[in-house]
């Protein structure tokens, strides 16, 4: 329970961090990036399988890499259905999901 816990507040950290790197990408507070990770979660859990099933062909002819792009999709929908979080464009969002998912490799060891 601690470790998820931990894993949640660090992942909350990154989104916050992200937000001050990427332009485009803009977080109101700590709680609103703790409720974003929700969010995340949840579309990671229910949207994001179904939706890779529906584009596998796509992404085997691009070998993997509109991945990306479902990615960027994911932190755009986030960004709508979350208060406080805000995504302004595809460009943002393909940025701030590639670095949230190459820091998110470090939290996985947690």
């Amino acid at each position: 329970m601690v470790n998820i816990l931990l894993r949640w507040l660090v992942y909350s950290v990154l989104i916050v961090f992200v937000s001050w790197i990427v332009p485009g990408i803009e977080v109101e507070n700590f709680v609103s990036a703790m409720l974003v990770c929700i969010v995340i979660a949840l579309i990671n859990t229910f949207i994001k399988p179904f939706l890779q099933l529906i584009t596998l062909p796509v992404t085997i002819l691009t070998l993997g890499l509109f991945s990306l792009v479902i990615n960027a999709l994911m932190l755009m929908l986030a960004g709508w259905i979350a208060p406080g979080f805000e995504v302004e464009g595809f460009l943002s969002a393909l940025l701030g999901s590639i670095l949230l998912s190459l820091f998110a490799l470090g939290i996985r060891r947690i």
